[in-house]
């Protein structure tokens, strides 16, 4: 097969006027044009055993308005899904993103009285340019790490920072909703999330599209920074339909005593590069890496939790689950690295896939890197097709095969869904995992 365009179809001229049409400060303008510079010399981003080349990665549109949201009957049923009912939706602190701009938004008085910051990134920029500057791509993901990421920062075109000051604990999520209701409308979504000093978050996010049958991408950065004795819980469903390509690269960074948790439904539908990065930093700082998969069609997937200790007594443990179905094929990734110093620190994994049809294809690759000896580690992973007596019991105490199967995968998944510790995530996942399974 022959390797698609793999050049940007936009200009450096087209970038600057788009910053300069967002009022972008200088400084965020010329981040934008030195990574579009690099982008075409950088190498591609890596994805194990998977072959990329002849991947849309170019094939967008790049401007695309998103008009306010008047009624909540006004949004698809998929989304009043994950928004629970009216009532529910008016008391969140919520925002909507449709295509590239905010359709809505609400953040309580009390938590404005208290300093959270919660807006749309190019709100931010302009209003709080100092503490974006600090952390945009600068200790997280790094605009030189390969074509993807350097691509992102030249085109971002949408994003959501969130600052929890020192000492503020948000009892409720604060949820975002990304909606790319155009076709052929790009995604290039940025996160910021800072979580000071002895503060606490939850952050849901959902990524919804149903362009089928038309191409488009989705490049997505999410950057978390939880310091000294914080507790970020992170939890995503991405739900991008077939036409999307999409490359995910989650990154979190943890400090002294502080915990990330990442509670991720991974149920994109087109062809995906993800990777989820965890650095703990800090003496006794924790990350739970959960996450869940079902592939479908002839899709594939490339998928890769790390957790890279650094402090002393530091605790890494990811835990993902994958199911495949027709002739859809997934590799899936589970790195754990102890760095030299980091004594009696633990790292910890468990990769599952269940290949469902005879078509479908699925990799487990555990890997354990240490450099310190006063620790602790270990791993399992297991790679198989599903039991054909289980079917036949099932099948024969009057269960349909369809049905059969589907209980299958939800027993199958089930492990790594109740482990995950926002109600909320469980049961957008629990609703998507259904509809790919019907």
């Amino acid at each position: 097969m022959m390797a698609v365009d793999t050049k940007l179809p936009y200009e450096e001229q087209y970038i600057s006027e788009y910053s300069q049409k967002r009022n972008e400060p200088e400084w965020f303008r010329n981040i934008r044009l030195n990574a579009f510079r690099q982008s075409e010399d950088l190498p591609m981003a890596k994805a194990n055993k998977t072959r990329i080349i002849d991947w849309n990665f170019t094939n967008f549109k790049h401007d695309v308005a998103g008009e306010p949201i008047q009624s909540y009957d006004t949004l698809p049923e998929q989304i009043r899904v994950l928004l629970g009912d009216e009532s529910e939706a008016e008391n969140k602190n919520l925002i909507i993103v449709r295509n590239n701009d905010v359709a809505y938004a609400n953040l309580s008085q009390d938590l404005k009285d208290n300093g959270v910051i919660f807006e749309d990134i190019f709100t931010a920029l302009n209003e709080h340019g100092d503490l974006v500057q600090k952390y945009f791509m600068t200790d997280g993901v790094a605009v030189d790490e390969n074509k993807l990421t350097a691509r992102h920062a030249a085109l971002l075109n949408s994003g959501i920072f969130l600052y929890v000051p020192k000492n503020v604990v948000i009892k409720d999520p604060v949820q975002v909703v990304f909606w790319q209701e155009d076709d052929e409308a790009a995604v290039f979504n940025h996160v910021l999330l800072v979580a000071e000093e002895n503060s606490e978050v939850t952050y849901v996010e959902n990524y919804y599209s149903a362009n089928a049958n038309k191409e488009s991408v989705a490049n997505l950065v999410s950057e978390v920074f939880a310091h000294a004795n914080a507790k970020v819980s992170y939890g995503g469903v991405d739900n991008f339909a077939a036409g999307t390509t999409t490359y995910v690269n989650r990154r979190g960074v943890a400090d002294r005593d502080a915990q990330i948790e990442w509670a991720l439904g991974q149920m994109n539908d087109g062809n995906t590069i993800s990777e989820n990065t965890t650095h703990l930093k800090g003496d006794n700082s924790i990350c739970n890496a959960k996450s869940v998969s079902v592939g479908r069609g002839k899709q594939k997937q490339n998928f890769t939790a790390r957790i890279v200790n650094w402090g002393k007594d530091s605790d890494g443990y990811i835990l993902q689950h994958g199911v495949m179905k027709d002739q859809s094929s997934s590799i899936f990734d589970g790195i754990g690295k102890i760095e030299h110093g980091a004594t009696r620190a633990n790292a910890e994994q468990e990769s599952r896939v269940l290949m469902l049809d005879e078509g479908a294809r699925g990799d487990a690759n555990p890997i354990l890197l240490i450099d310190e000896d006063d620790v602790t580690a270990g791993h399992a992973a297991s790679v198989g097709r599903v039991d054909p007596l289980q079917l036949y019991y099932l099948m024969s105490r009057g269960i349909s095969q369809q049905e059969a199967e589907r209980l299958v995968i939800h027993g199958f998944l089930d492990p790594v869904v109740r482990e995950i510790p926002i109600e909320t995530v469980q049961k957008q996942l629990k609703a998507v995992i259904e509809g790919k399974v019907n």
